[in-house]
């Protein structure tokens, strides 16, 4: 499995985890159970072409509150299945990659509605069961959130937008990294450093987290321990406290002009490279991962210290990338509103940190206290962003 098919697992059922009455109940590979788990305090559930959703209720009425159930794949290939309120088309239960001839196991609570179970083959058109009337649930219960599925096409708009965003930030960086070169030209570090700054924090805006832009965002700003290359050799050449030189304009001329002419290939390859609709509700959450990842624990900076102007970019890079699904998460995700807020809030106290003449202190130069209080921030805002992918995660509907 891909690294970012593995995140993208990982956080479907971690959002099911953290927040529970948001995101449906979520079983992102359901385990094979024995067929001695399926005893009578289980619904046995049928799940194929021609006996989907078969097991449940009785002459199609069903009591409410605690549903137990077993799916078993009677295909010959994968399958997913849901479990949907046939009025309001939420789902309740996603179960994926049932392989042939398993079981999955998941348990929800139901209150009173219409519900059928949905059968998704991979190279079939999905199949849907009879209609169950379930009655009310017990008093007390807590019934499980239903959700209404998003598809590829709900998120091809959102897409679209953060792209044409994206894609307007490009110009101010090429400009930004054409200055940094002529700054290193006429043997001027501190504008070089200025510029560098300037273009290095538009580029962190622009979502490139966990390999986005592929083996050119690498090119760009690739971690130092990798190997100094784009932004972090001039960096390294401008602030070389690391080696107890003095800065060198002629080094960073050079590596400059590997940067810019990287950009200009990012420049050239983006109208053509689409952003996958798939990747668009990881993509805010990424963006923080990685600056908890990479840019707190100081394994982003090459020698400039400007980890804290980093994080503040990368926090506008994720209210970007998360603006432009508003619509869809208005009313599918009730902590929506608290995700904007962390952001903000988060980004407000990263730039309180800022020296009076606009100076970004090394992360080195904190406090215990003011340390903590970034880390927590920011970690808060990443678990709200979490279930945004998994809300976000397109199911199918045909």
């Amino acid at each position: 499995m891909s690294k970012r098919a593995q995140f993208t697992a990982l956080f479907g059922v971690l959002a099911a985890l953290i927040a529970v009455a948001v995101v449906l109940t979520v079983v992102a590979r359901p385990a094979a159970v024995s067929a001695a788990s399926t005893t009578s305090q289980t619904i046995a559930v049928t799940a194929g072409m021609d006996d989907c959703g078969r097991g449940w209720g009785t002459d199609g009425v069903a009591p409410g509150g605690d549903q137990p159930f077993t799916v078993t794949n009677t295909t010959v290939a994968g399958i997913e299945v849901y479990l949907q309120a046939v009025d309001s088309a939420k789902v309740f239960l996603d179960l994926e990659s049932i392989g042939a001839g398993a079981h999955a196991g998941a348990r929800v609570t139901l209150g009173a509605g219409r519900y059928r179970f949905v059968c998704l083959p991979a190279d079939a058109d999905p199949v849907h069961g009879p209609t169950v009337r379930v009655g009310s649930a017990p008093p007390g219960s807590t019934l499980t959130p239903g959700i209404v599925p998003v598809t590829r096409a709900d998120l091809i708009p959102p897409t679209k937008a953060y792209g044409t965003w994206v894609a307007s930030r490009l110009p101010a960086l090429r400009q930004q990294v054409g200055a940094i070169v002529a700054d290193a030209e006429e043997g001027d570090p501190a504008a070089a450093r200025r510029d560098w700054l300037a273009a290095h924090t538009t580029y962190e805006t622009l979502g490139a987290a966990y390999g986005a832009f592929g083996d050119v965002g690498d090119a760009i700003d690739g971690l130092p321990r990798s190997g100094l290359t784009g932004f972090h050799a001039v960096e390294a050449a401008l602030w070389p406290g690391r080696a107890g030189g003095a800065a060198s304009t002629a080094a960073a001329s050079t590596a400059a002009k590997a940067l810019a002419a990287d950009v200009e290939k990012l420049v050239a390859a983006f109208p053509a490279a689409r952003i996958d609709p798939g990747d668009m509700g990881l993509r805010a959450h990424e963006i923080v991962e990685d600056a908890l990842r990479d840019v707190l624990t100081g394994a982003a900076d090459a020698g400039s210290g400007t980890e804290l102007a980093t994080v503040d970019a990368n926090l506008t890079g994720a209210a970007e990338a998360l603006a432009p699904l508003h619509g869809i998460l208005a009313t599918r995700y009730p902590r929506l509103a608290d995700t904007e807020r962390a952001i903000a809030s988060t980004q407000a106290l990263v730039r309180s940190l800022r020296g009076a003449d606009g100076a970004w202190p090394p992360l080195s130069r904190l406090g215990a206290a003011q340390r903590e209080r970034v880390d927590a921030a920011l970690s808060e805002t990443a678990e709200l962003l979490a279930p945004v992918a998994a809300i976000c995660d397109p199911r199918r509907d045909s």
